[in-house]
């Protein structure tokens, strides 16, 4: 078997690892995007005090980094007279996406909306330099080179991606995670789990990005729950955020695949958190990969056990636990609507990264399990 395996990006880990944050940007120009809640304004202020003001603030970053907001913000910095040396990005998976499009934008969106509808005008794109600080353990686009965007008018889900896109430093620092709300937390965390189960049921993983990922969705499934109950709790969100930067380090060298390919049209049409749109679909996948073989289904034993179908009755029941129904009609998807979306999800290119068959989806898509939770 020939695999290959890079990530490029430097990891700076730890609790009070922001402090490093400031001799990272040293003397350059940077433009920082964030959010404009007290929590990320006092954020702002630390490293104002230490690397002195930026160029440019973004605050008013969406969940969903949309056509119409991006076009108006990158606008802004097109009014600058010189571009940023350097962008950092404080925040969760929709600031990191943000800024990799307006480091690639050269202050015009309109180069980056060509790129994702025509892949035309690769060479008009820039690459300014990216330093990545999550604030919430999950997304993992602080070790990818893709982000998300959404066309919202036109109920579409692009991802730019470009190998200049990777971010040069991540600083993870899991202080900044004290605090956030449950349902954030679990969100967030389920989207790590996907990531690190995406990259095994797909047909571009390898033995490195496995190891990274069943060390991830270990991890996941032990201090999730926990984690729940005790937000506060230091040691747990450590834990969590190295799970998460695991996952993120196998995706990025798989991309995802079935569970993601479903859950767009599901968080466009039917509002559904990405992180619980992209997971609640996880157990009905497993059912279908059982002897698929090979280095998926070695690894998804390690995480599961020997017996995969005791295995996706105990990942439902998890979900269960953290509130999280595992029934498409929990989202108000009725029957007809599902088995359309099972259909379209497996023409994209994250289902045609998903190496089990079709017939096996479309039976496990059968075995809902009832009762389950509703997520909140």
């Amino acid at each position: 078997m020939a695999w290959t395996y890079s990530n490029p990006v430097q990891i700076e880990f730890g609790v009070d690892s922001f402090d490093k944050l400031a001799a990272l940007i040293g003397r350059r120009a940077y433009a920082l995007v964030t959010y404009g809640e007290p929590f990320f304004a006092g954020l702002e202020r630390r490293l104002v005090a230490e690397a002195g003001a930026a160029q440019l603030t973004i605050r008013d970053v969406a969940p969903n980094p949309d056509y119409r907001l991006l076009t108006e913000q990158t606008a802004r910095f097109a009014a600058l007279h010189k571009q940023p040396d350097v962008i950092v990005a404080l925040g969760g998976g929709s600031v990191i996406d943000s800024a990799k499009v307006f480091a690639a934008a050269s202050g015009d969106f309109a180069i980056v909306r060509t790129y994702l509808e025509t892949q035309q005008g690769a060479e008009r794109l820039s690459a300014i330099p990216i330093i990545a600080v999550p604030t919430t353990a999950g997304t993992g686009s602080e070790v990818t080179c893709w982000g998300t965007v959404w066309d919202e008018a036109n109920g579409k889900k692009y991802s730019l991606a470009r190998s200049s896109l990777y971010p040069t430093h991540a600083v993870i620092d899991p202080r900044l995670m004290l605090g956030k709300p449950q349902l954030l937390t679990v969100s967030t965390g389920l989207d790590a789990l996907s990531h690190a189960l995406e990259s095994l049921w797909n047909v571009n993983n390898n033995p490195v990005s496995a190891n990274h990922a069943v060390a991830a969705a270990r991890g996941v499934l032990d201090v999730l729950p926990r984690l729940v109950n005790d937000l506060g709790n230091l040691d747990l969100r450590s834990r969590m955020a190295q799970a998460a930067l695991f996952a993120g380090l196998a995706f990025s060298n798989t991309k995802t695949a079935i569970a993601h390919s479903l859950s767009y049209p599901i968080t466009l049409h039917h509002g559904v958190q990405h992180g619980i749109a992209c997971s609640f679909s996880l157990p009905m996948v497993l059912r279908s990969v059982r002897g698929a073989g090979g280095l998926c289904e070695d690894s998804l034993k390690q995480i599961f056990g020997t017996d995969l179908a005791r295995g996706a009755d105990d990942l439902e029941d998890f979900m269960a636990r953290l509130g999280i129904s595992c029934n498409p009609a929990a989202y108000k998807i009725e029957p007809r609507e599902w088995s359309a979306l099972i259909e379209d999800s497996l023409q994209g290119e994250r289902g045609r990264n998903f190496l089990g068959s079709k017939e096996k989806l479309i039976e496990a898509s059968q075995m809902v399990r009832m009762p389950n939770a509703v997520s909140a």
